[in-house]
């Protein structure tokens, strides 16, 4: 398992936090050869089949579904390959290598086919043993040959040349890493697809970066965004729970938080009967709520009328959607959809993804806190979360019970989701390292992130790409795959390095 993937499972574990059922990707796999071989060489053919099933077997460790297309090896068979592959709802192609082969049994595949295609040339001996070496053993380990054809024929037809998986069959942990890398990637790619991301209310007024239009988010990464509103899940509040199930959901919740007294912040306080207790029926009506819709995600604001009981739900989010996050749900406080976004592709990709922007700078150590009140991912927090009951929500209404932790101690990559003047859509992708250090006791997340090659440098680069200024923050350096993804989507992306 990958080393994030492997550390956000612990976590979850830890804190008894159980993931939500997601469907699997589909993984088309064919294999490539040269009719002209087989007669010409017994038992090859065969032996090339043998190592295709090799191949499938290491992608099938990785939570995946995996159809196998078998061989082509003449261009009669790729043009018979081709309606096969559109029909079978796939999410990413590995183009085995098994030995060399023309481009036509490429050519046509590549022209028609729009999912994402990885060429995998795994080499069966380490090398070969040249005493005894003979064309067959050549051909057996000529996975590498056609490499070039196949990337020149896909400029040919006018597309990107595709990503390519290079190493040995057997005893290669780089290559392994590799397959798991895609196919966290087909993860990403496959939620995308059919995801229903919720929207209840508007961006806080007046954050101009954040605005987006929800038909441009289908267009670019195919989830449907549905429209809500605050009175579903406020109705539940009011009529639709018992006494057992509010007091099991406070169990819950003080399981999974320390409840501390206050240290410096006079807006916090140790966390109040009363505040759990909202917390507790607001995170039992959003469950219900997520579950009528069927959602995947949900980006929320509300302000509702000084002292209302929609203004008490609305601003209470923080506790259950904190929970409904860390199990695969990512929720996105001040109505931010392209961060929403950005934490739904971190956490298909096991990385966790937290609701996060920018604090203040520690100039003396060189690092910048990193967080954010509101919703976090509790499943990539260092130690055990805490709640506090605050006074007042800084800048926004209400009060209640905060968030307050840090990110997992070690590597971490930020993903912001910006648009451009054209209506376009940017990644802006960073890595970082969080390092153990007190952090504000303010009821809010923050992280000591350090940049480099130092925090002023870092921040007048990211500024420079016109982020919007959430982002996801996640654990683990993962840029290069999440440019990838933002590759397969055709979105413009850069890492701030």
């Amino acid at each position: 398992m990958e080393e994030p993937e492997k550390n956000n499972a612990q976590n979850m574990s830890k804190h008894q936090i159980i993931r939500r059922e997601e469907t699997l990707p589909r993984i088309g796999v064919f294999g490539v050869g040269y009719f002209k071989y087989w007669p010409q060489f017994e038992g090859l053919l065969e032996a090339l089949l043998e190592k295709q099933e090799v191949l499938i077997e290491k992608i099938k460790r990785n939570q995946v579904e995996v159809v196998d297309f078998g061989m082509v090896d003449n261009v009669q068979t790729a043009y018979g390959l081709v309606p096969k592959l559109k029909s079978a709802n796939l999410d990413l192609i590995f183009c085995d290598m098994l030995t060399y082969a023309t481009s036509s049994t490429f050519g046509v595949i590549i022209k028609n086919i729009d999912t994402p295609i990885v060429l995998v040339a795994l080499q069966p001996d380490k090398a070969m043993d040249y005493n005894k070496a003979s064309t067959y053993m050549q051909l057996y380990n000529d996975d590498i040959c056609s490499l070039p054809e196949f990337a020149g024929v896909a400029v040919r037809m006018g597309k990107s040349i595709p990503e390519v998986i290079i190493g040995t069959l057997h005893d290669d942990p780089e290559s392994e890493v590799a397959i798991n890398e895609y196919c966290r990637i087909a993860k990403v790619l496959n939620g995308l697809k059919t995801a229903r991301i919720g929207h209840i209310g508007h961006p806080i007024e007046a954050m101009l970066d954040m605005h987006t239009d929800a038909t441009m988010l289908t267009a670019h990464f195919g989830v449907h965004v549905v429209q809500c509103e605050a009175n579903q899940i406020v109705s539940n509040y009011a009529n639709g729970m018992d006494n057992d199930e509010v007091e099991a959901e406070e169990e819950r919740i003080l399981s999974f938080f320390d409840t501390p007294d206050p240290v410096s912040d006079p807006i916090s306080e140790k966390l109040k009967p009363t505040d759990l207790r909202v917390a507790a029926k607001v995170s039992v009506a959003l469950k219900k709520f997520i579950e009528k819709e069927e959602l995947d995600g949900l980006a929320y604001y509300y302000n509702g009328e000084d002292n209302s009981e929609t203004q008490l739900v609305m601003s209470n989010l923080i506790v259950g959607n904190s929970l409904l996050t860390s199990s695969g749900f990512p929720m996105c406080g001040e109505s931010d959809l392209k961060c929403c976004m950005a934490m739904f592709i971190m956490d298909r990709m096991g990385l966790g993804g937290s609701f996060a922007e920018f604090h203040p700078v520690d100039f003396k150590e060189n690092f910048i806190l990193v967080g954010h009140d509101g919703p976090h991912n509790l499943s990539i927090a260092e130690g055990k979360p805490v709640l506090r009951s605050l006074k007042k929500y800084h800048g926004k209404p209400g009060f209640g019970a905060g968030v307050e932790f840090k990110i997992k101690e070690g590597p971490i990559t930020m993903l912001s989701i910006g648009s451009t003047y054209g209506g376009k859509f940017k990644f802006v992708i960073a890595e970082g390292e969080s390092v153990e250090g007190p952090i504000p006791p303010t009821g809010n997340t923050n992280t000591r992130g350090f940049f480099k090659p130092d925090v002023r440098t870092f921040l007048t680069k990211w500024i420079k790409e016109g982020p919007t200024h959430h982002f996801a923050l996640g654990i683990g350096h993962q840029a290069s795959t999440i440019q990838k993804i933002a590759n397969y989507l055709n979105i413009e992306s850069v890492i701030v390095s």
